[in-house]
Parts: structure tokens; sequence; C-alpha cells
């Protein structure tokens, strides 16, 4: 039945031309009981070889079919767990934490703090390495690390259009380096030109979206990112946005297949945008959508596809991801790994 209906979602695609994503079909589940610290996971990492679940009690890793997990006593600087980032270019694993940031290399952690660092604050929501330099997003501004020469820099309200110093999501990509600020927008940072850009929601409304596409759906993000085909995807509690450039798009709950409003993060995959909902999973070019949504009675997931100017369609999978609130998403090879409320997931073809 899984074949069928996986040839029946691929005939549907192809018939529209469309390069979509894999249909994840079989999903499979890990919690407290099979090795993760907790259940309560707020962020995932693939890398090659290995799998990072960060949670509010400390960092899991997956390899060879088995979890092993990392707190304060194995040097981790805090046990709760925001956002795991890795070099590609060292294999180095860079976590964010509510009480500083950490590095695990070669077996062993060391970590940065406010007062021994260049780190500005150490409430840290996120991470990324671009370009071998480490950004960490934090409640009072953001820090950059630069590895090779060992230098800090503090970007806040003093040198930057940051309107609000609590930034929540960063993301690279080519020259560009971006940062989801919780109320203030937006903020693009032009590398070689070591310029700062702000993006703000036009009308200012905290509830509403006054004018469809004029700009940001809204200040309030909390998360960024940004795909193979050069835009840069915002979600936010009240929807989410899409700039290439030249035009934003907006998509909220009421007007298209988006399952909710409220979103925690965003993941970029090729041409599609993957969005954690606290009600489901969704993923978009800006034309087509997939829904994803556990059905807490069967215990089946729900899936529709959307494509444009056509039907739904509408398909189910015996197995599902453990809960409808996704706080995190990422992707190794064609699986797609999954950060819920009561676990980890992992979906395959």
């Amino acid at each position: 039945m899984r074949i069928i209906v996986a040839l029946l979602v691929t005939a549907a695609v192809a018939d529209i031309g469309l390069a979509a994503p894999p249909f994840y079909s079989q999903w499979q589940t890990f919690g407290k009981a099979d090795g993760l610290p907790s259940d309560k996971v707020m962020c995932v990492r693939a890398t090659a070889d290995a799998v990072w679940a960060g949670t509010d009690k400390g960092l899991a890793r997956y390899r060879d079919g088995r979890w092993k997990s990392f707190g304060r006593e194995d040097g981790l600087v805090h046990s709760a767990v925001m956002c795991v980032a890795e070099d590609v270019d060292t294999g180095d694993v860079w976590i964010a934490t509510l009480g500083g940031l950490s590095r695990y290399s070669a077996g062993r952690f060391d970590s940065f703090k406010q007062l021994d660092s260049g780190l500005v604050n150490d409430v840290v929501y996120g991470v990324t390495v671009h370009r071998g330099v480490v950004w960490a997003v934090t409640a009072a501004g953001t820090s950059r690390y630069d590895i090779a020469t060992n230098r800090w820099t503090i970007y806040d309200q003093t040198n930057t259009p940051m309107h609000e110093t609590w930034c929540y999501s960063v993301a690279g990509a080519g020259d560009k380096v971006y940062l989801g600020v919780w109320g203030g927008g937006l903020l693009e940072y032009d590398i070689p030109r070591n310029r700062w850009r702000d993006y703000r929601d036009p009308d200012g409304e905290m509830e509403i979206d006054l004018f469809r596409n004029d700009g940001l759906v809204h200040d309030i993000i909390a998360s960024v990112t940004y795909d193979d085909v050069g835009r840069v995807w915002a979600g936010t509690y009240f929807g989410l946005s899409s700039y290439d450039g030249r035009k934003w798009r907006n998509f909220m709950d009421h007007d298209t297949p988006l399952q909710s409003n409220f979103i925690n993060y965003v993941q970029a995959k090729g041409a599609y945008c993957w969005i954690a909902t606290d009600d489901g999973l969704n993923a978009t070019d800006r034309e087509n959508w997939w829904t994803y949504r556990r059905d807490v009675t069967t215990g089946e997931t729900v899936v529709t596809w959307t494509p444009t100017g056509g039907a739904a369609e509408q398909f189910r999978t015996k197995t599902s991801f453990p809960h409808n609130y996704i706080l995190g998403a990422d992707f190794q090879g064609d699986s797609i790994w999954l950060a819920t409320e009561k676990g980890v997931a992992v979906g395959r073809r």
C-alpha cells in the first residue's frame, strides 16, 4: 500500500512537470526510552554521518543506529539546547544553549560565555557557521566569531539597524547573512561591503496584514532560511514570507494551504521551504504545497498535495511523527528529521 501511495503522488506531481521533494511515506520515532535525554526536542541537525537533537535536558547524537546523550557533566555549557550547527570544513559541531555557546570537537566540549569571550549574551537562540565564521544570535544582539583569527565582533543597536536586540535566528547564504529579530524584522548583512540592511513589516500592525505582499508579513521572526534558487524565507508567528530580491510573497493559513500561521522553524531544501508549525508540517515552492499532519485518533499521517491551479489530493500513511507541534527540521539525503514536542522522527520514502 505504501508503494502504491508513493507512486500515485509521484505521478500527480509529474503531471505538472514539477521537481517536487520526496513523498515521505514511512516514519520512525525516537524518544526518551530510545536514549534521548528528554522527549521535548527543541532542534535537530543532520550531518553526513550523524543526527544531533537538542532537548530541554541535554544534547543527543544518533549514529550507527544508537543515541548517545551529552549533558553538563560531559562539558556541555547548559542543558537547554536551542540550535545545533556544523562546521562542514572541520566537522566541529556548535551548540546554542540558554547558558552559552559550546563547540564539540574531537570528542570534547569547549564553552564560550559572556564573561570569557566575545559572546554578547549567554542566552543563545541560534548559531550557524558560514565561510569559516560562527554567528551566534542572542537575547542581547549577535556575535560573530572568526575562527581563523580568533576575533569576535558584536552587533547590536549601536552599529546596525537592529530595532530590537532579541535576535532569534541566523542563516548564511553566499555573500549574505540573515538575522531574524524578535520584533525587529529581518536583517541582511552584505559580507563584502560590510553593510547592513533591514526589512520590516510596512504596515506595522501586530495582529493583521493590511496589504498582502507589500513586504515582510510581520516583525516577530522565529526562523529564517535561504533556498537554492536565491530566495530568503522568514517564518513568523503570524505567517510566512519569502523574498526573491525583488518582490515579497506572503502566505497565511486562511487563504493558502499553510497549516498554521504560528511558525516555529523554516528549512530550505532545493527550491522548497519546509515549514514547522504548531499544528503540522508544510512544504512549498511558493506555488505548490505539501501538508503533513498527524491524525491523533488513528496515529496515521494525513498528507495533502495541493498543486498550483489544481485540486488538492489527500493520502494517508500508516506511520507518523509523534506530535503536530514541530520545532525543527533537517535533511540527511532524501530523509527528513523532525524535532517535536514528543520526540524525534525521521521520514523516509
